[in-house]
């Protein structure tokens, strides 16, 4: 399974979003220190219910909790957009 395809088994699985894309940026950050290890630079974007009434700290802390270790293994630079389904269709 596939960094990606792994990422977004985790959030399938915890947040169960009506959107989600996930997008390896990590070509764009080669010779990067955090590059050198072997773990990658990912966008993720999340439309969530689970989001509602969340402050935009929590939001992020509830994905880095359901990616889990994947933050020390796989992940070195995660780009969070969280949102909710109303916010998602005011601004996209």
């Amino acid at each position: 399974m596939s960094r990606i395809e792994q990422i977004r088994a985790a959030l399938q699985a915890a947040l169960a979003p009506e959107l989600l894309d996930v997008e390896d940026d990590s070509h764009r950050h080669v010779g990067h220190a955090g590059a050198r290890d072997g773990r990658g630079h990912f966008n993720v974007t999340v439309v969530s219910e689970v989001f509602a009434g969340k402050a935009p700290l929590a939001r992020h802390r509830a994905v880095y909790a359901a990616l889990g270790t994947m933050m020390e293994t796989d992940i070195h630079a995660l780009s969070i957009k969280a949102l909710t389904p109303a916010e998602h269709a005011r601004n996209g």
